[in-house]
């Protein structure tokens, strides 16, 4: 039989994989047998382990531990025999744990693994091993395997767990509504392209609902997708609080909505390595209110929403800090309701938050600050809005929070001096926070407005006055 390709005799072959240091897979153990040498701690961890996919586990260990000896007489399927391995143990096993320390016993165990061929696991010995057990996501039958070839197992497991908190526990009964469906998707006889949409639409409603129960009414409408004869459904649009710029910042439910959309509208204020967090298919659109700036209208913004969703993209409305504070959000909502269509609102941490964890000073105190405002400085003119409550800005009890304050800071100072605030309040302004670029000034009423300007200080910045900052650095 002949072979033909465009690769010439020396030339290497090409791989679109990066090379791995280990082969990640994934094993049936379900009826079959496992073997562990040892009663220590970490051999327990491991016939849990192995009892807990199914297998019929066999410990050989004289002296076992409290843990061992706990485990064994909690579960049916780990018997254990007070005495050392033999190689007739291992006939017919699956796989191999040993817990040993000895080079000469090692020796002897991985020579008689070989003769069993069965593959070996030295705990704590990697370069001995023939294979490694990771740190593991469990939402079974959803199962993610982590490794880092044995270097770094401490790292391993602090990636499960910021895995962990971005995977609800409800992807659970998705995964497992997966595999019973399976069989009747196949049975419909659909082509390649139709089992495709079907599992595409599956994973988008996982995404986008990861609590709801599924159920066969699902199964019926993604069936019904995927064989031409979709009912058409209207898309979501869900506002999402991006904080005040750093990722790190960023809730849980905020990355879900993300990782599920459609599309995405972010703001000028929204940081890029959040706009990152989005799927990599969404299609991103910038709609930032750049100030004296060409600039997306908030008709024009609340218009896009309209048209994604009306065509049925689920999309995420990416706010810098959170969506109900100073965000427009209820233009977007009363507007997006009129038309029928679902919104959802995940709030953020608003920069008001972020700059007194900054400054590390609480923005309410039993004797000094019993009242919180915030407030915006910025009328749709650009001036120092009219209408607002100058005896409750001027209370010395009060924290005052200021947004959309650099412009009209030099007014605002002065305006509250006049109404009888007392010029050596303190007074701060943070601009940028949680950025890495993030600057701050801590001054007084009287003396903030020229330091800022001296400083070249910038939007976004946000301004806070009140007792509270006196101890600020």
């Amino acid at each position: 039989m002949s072979e033909t390709s465009s690769r010439k005799p020396d030339e290497p072959a090409r791989t679109s994989l990066n090379p791995l240091a280990t082969l990640p897979v994934f094993f049936k153990l379900g009826g079959k047998r496992a073997v562990v040498v040892g009663g220590s701690d970490g051999a327990a961890w491991k016939a849990e382990l192995l009892a807990a996919c199914g297998a019929t586990t066999l410990v050989f260990a004289p002296s076992p531990g409290e843990k061992m000896r706990g485990i064994v007489a909690a579960n049916s399927s780990i018997v254990h025999f007070a005495r050392r391995w033999a190689p007739d143990d291992l006939r017919e096993a699956a796989m191999a744990v040993a817990d040993l320390d000895e080079p000469q016993e090692i020796a002897d165990f991985r020579a008689a693994a070989r003769v069993a061929a069965v593959p070996v696991n030295f705990i704590d010995k990697p370069h001995d091993s023939d294979f490694q057990f990771g740190a593991i996501v469990e939402r079974s039958p959803l199962v993610i395997g982590i490794s880092t070839d044995g270097g770094a197992p401490v790292f391993g497991q602090a990636l499960r767990t910021r895995i962990e908190s971005l995977l609800p526990d409800g992807f659970r009964r998705w995964a497992a509504a997966a595999k019973s469906w399976r069989p009747l998707v196949a049975a419909k006889g659909f082509d390649f392209h139709g089992r495709r949409r079907v599992w595409e639409a599956f994973a988008r409603k996982a995404m986008a609902d990861p609590q709801h129960a599924p159920g066969s009414d699902d199964l019926d409408a993604l069936l019904a997708e995927a064989g031409g004869q979709p009912q058409r459904q209207t898309g979501t649009v869900t506002l999402v609080g991006a904080g005040p710029g750093d990722p790190e910042l960023l809730t849980l439910r905020a990355v879900r909505a993300l990782q599920s959309a459609d599309v995405v509208l972010y703001d000028d204020l929204v940081s890029p390595g959040i706009v990152d967090m989005a799927r990599r298919e969404a299609l991103k659109v910038s709609v930032g209110k750049r100030g004296y700036k060409p600039s997306c209208t908030q008709e024009d913004i609340t218009a896009m929403l309209l048209e994604y969703a009306r065509a049925g993209r689920n999309v995420a409305r990416l706010k810098g800090g959170d969506p109900m504070v100073f965000g427009r959000a209820g233009e977007e909502i009363d507007a997006l309701e009129r038309q029928g269509i679902p919104v959802e609102v995940i709030p953020g941490i608003t920069a008001a938050s972020a700059a007194s964890a900054y400054l590390r000073r609480s923005l309410t105190e039993r004797e000094r600050a019993r009242r919180l405002q915030f407030i915006t400085a910025h009328a749709r003119d650009g001036k120092l809005p009219d209408d607002l409550d100058w005896k409750a800005l001027a209370d010395p009890r009060a924290t005052s929070i200021v947004y959309m304050g650099v412009r009209t800071l030099r007014v605002l100072a002065d305006r509250l001096i006049a109404e009888g605030l007392p010029r050596d309040t303190p007074a701060a302004i943070v601009e940028r926070v949680t950025w890495p670029d993030e600057r701050h000034l801590v001054s007084t009423i009287d003396l903030l407005p020229q330091a800022a300007a001296d400083a070249d200080i910038g939007a976004p910045a946000l301004v806070m006055i009140g007792s509270i900052l006196r101890q600020a650095d």
